[in-house]
């Protein structure tokens, strides 16, 4: 019988991995995964985050844009006017918004906060007495959106944490932490007050790049 050129020969020694090697080898693998699984599972999450603000923005833009098409916009226009226009679960009284820079939480009780849950689980709330400041490119009204939909940590910078929306009235929205941004709205009759831009109150999560 021929036998293979590579056959071992009656008392070679069989190279091997020994035990200590092994649990060395799944040690490493174990301290690599250690740093990098937790870093993909974020990176996806804010993905996911961003994706759920951006459709719901996009929205906004389209409401707006049919609302324009049988009424007058005047400068009592709110948020509130494009809800006949929206997509949304139902609308949530007694929950907790999740903090935004420079607001914190916020109880959405129906009168000046309202909220509307997401089909996607995310919230959406806005200032019901906030109307635009000027039917000019300045005039804006605000809204928050909160993309996992619930309170997930103290911080205002935290995965998941709400995010500040202006739409104007010529139609462009942007956040708050936009260069660009130059604001002004009407609060409960007073006002107008303007906003310029601050990028600090950017979450992680959000991108207009991505």
């Amino acid at each position: 019988m021929n036998l293979p050129s590579n056959a071992p020969v009656w008392g070679q020694k069989l190279s091997a991995f020994s035990l200590a090697e092994l649990l060395i080898s799944l040690l490493i693998l174990g301290e690599i995964a250690t740093f990098t699984i937790p870093k993909l599972i974020s990176s996806q999450q804010n993905q996911r985050y961003n994706a759920i603000a951006k459709e719901f923005v996009g929205s906004v833009a389209a409401a707006y844009q049919n609302y324009k098409a049988s009424n007058t916009v005047t400068d009592t226009f709110g948020i509130k006017d494009l809800t006949p226009y929206l997509n949304y679960s139902r609308i949530e009284t007694g929950t907790t918004f999740d903090s935004v820079h420079g607001q914190g939480t916020l109880t959405c009780d129906g009168n000046v906060w309202v909220c509307m849950r997401l089909h996607n689980g995310a919230l959406v709330d806005y200032g019901l007495p906030s109307t635009f400041g000027s039917l000019t490119n300045t005039g804006a009204v605000y809204f928050h959106i909160d993309p996992d939909g619930r309170i997930t940590d103290g911080t205002t910078n935290g995965p998941g944490k709400g995010l500040e929306f202006w739409l104007f009235y010529n139609g462009r929205i942007a956040s708050r932490g936009d260069a660009g941004l130059n604001a002004c709205q009407k609060w409960a009759g007073g006002g107008p007050w303007c906003y310029g831009a601050d990028p600090a109150q950017l979450p992680s999560w959000f991108s207009w790049n991505n």
